[in-house]
């Protein structure tokens, strides 16, 4: 079983993403660790510390319930967008650590479907 983030469009050749759902909550905890914080810390993930503590524009992503919840909007995805991209180049790859270059590709995968999602003006499905 696994998670997929795909466009609204009801096109099945649209672009879309997938991890396990243990590689997604990786993905997420390495993103929380980019923008200053713990995942597990966080209210809703085995921690106390409520999410207005933290200031991300990552927070519709890394606060949303796996595989059920609100889609993304598009507007969501507008401004999550050029932090992701920002995390891309901030985290450069040498080749030695296959995890970090797994994030990044993940994190490239899903800008392209954000960008996708933008240019349709459709949400992000999480199914």
């Amino acid at each position: 079983m696994g998670l997929v983030l795909f466009p609204g469009d009801d096109d099945v050749t649209s672009p879309d993403i997938s991890w396990s759902y243990t590689g997604f909550n990786m993905f997420r905890e390495w993103l929380a660790q980019a923008e200053g914080f713990t995942l597990s810390e966080m209210h809703g993930f085995h921690g106390d510390r409520p999410w207005s503590s933290v200031s991300t524009p990552l927070t519709p992503l890394l606060d949303h319930p796996d595989d059920d919840g609100p889609d993304l909007t598009p507007t969501q995805c507008a401004a999550m967008l050029p932090r992701l991209e920002a995390i891309i180049d901030e985290r450069h790859h040498d080749g030695s650590d296959p995890a970090l270059a797994r994030r990044i590709d993940d994190t490239r995968q899903l800008v392209t479907v954000m960008k996708f999602c933008l240019d349709r003006d459709v949400e992000i499905i999480f199914g």
